[in-house]
């Protein structure tokens, strides 16, 4: 029995539908039965959980051949990284008393970083994790290419792309949710002693400008990348209800300057940008 929380995200999504269409029993986390009622009519056996909920998280871990985690994101955290903490601390003592068989825990490119940002949380993750005494795999995702999602409607409508990704000709590491769920599913499916890190990307780096030229392919008309202002981001966070947009603010600016990166030499997935970009204008495509 393999475990996946986030099983209403893109993610664990995927690897449900990959573990499932193995034959692979499965059992679906979440914390909204209703949401989740699709896996149980799959075949999933459903369990309820908060992710700060140590006594429910140890539930619905139990018996576990290897769980999958992902933790849940926050985008404007206090001060700290209170949110996550909590939710680090319910997952030791969940794991601890559960004792699954194996753990691939969804991380982030930079998770190592020095400098505090907003990717500094997963770093929290795997500095806690790592010490359990289950075999634990740290899954470095790149930058999601369905991140674009938010753009597609102010592309269309005035035919610009704004990017906080500047310049707009360098390329960044990004991975489409699909080969990220692939790979996930199929580390459950090995077994490793110990911990280890797996760093992901798509076949090659993105551009902003590879962004704009494959959105104009697909909406049949051209869109232009134009760069946001540094100065002007913090205004633009905060009046997006933001209270604390510096971490946000501080990740961007890692991917520009290029101290958020890969650690290692990152493994290649299959899933271009036109597809992944496709996907999101085409559902089901």
């Amino acid at each position: 029995m393999f475990v996946i929380t986030g099983v209403t995200g893109q993610v664990g999504g995927i690897i449900a539908e990959r573990l499932l269409e193995a034959g692979v029993p499965i059992r679906a986390v979440a914390r909204n039965a209703e949401k989740a009622a699709e896996w149980k009519n799959k075949g999933a056996e459903l369990a309820l959980a908060e992710m700060t909920d140590a006594d429910a998280l140890t539930k619905a871990l139990a018996s576990a051949d290897g769980v999958f985690l992902l933790i849940p994101p926050t985008f404007d955290p206090t001060p700290g990284f209170t949110e996550v903490r909590a939710v680090i601390a319910a997952l030791k003592t969940a794991l601890l008393s559960s004792r699954p068989a194996k753990v691939v825990c969804l991380s982030t490119i930079g998770a190592q970083a020095g400098e505090p940002n907003l990717l500094s949380q997963l770093g929290l993750v795997e500095e806690t994790l790592s010490a359990l005494p289950m075999p634990i795999a740290f899954l470095r995702a790149g930058w999601f290419m369905e991140n674009t999602a938010w753009d597609i409607a102010p592309a269309r409508e005035t035919c610009v792309l704004s990017s906080f990704l500047q310049p707009l000709d360098q390329p960044y590491p990004m991975v489409s949710v699909l080969d990220v769920g692939a790979k996930a599913a199929e580390l459950l499916q090995h077994e490793w002693v110990g911990k280890q890190v797996i760093e992901l990307m798509g076949p090659e780096g993105v551009t902003p400008n590879d962004i704009a030229a494959v959105l104009s392919s697909i909406l049949g008309k051209t869109i232009r990348a134009e760069p946001v202002a540094r100065d002007t981001w913090e205004q633009i966070f905060s009046d997006q209800g933001m209270q604390n947009p510096l971490p946000r603010m501080r990740m961007i600016d890692g991917f520009n300057e290029g101290w958020i990166r890969f650690e290692g030499e990152p493994v290649k997935g299959t899933t271009t940008l036109e597809t992944a970009m496709g996907r999101l204008i085409s559902p089901g495509r």
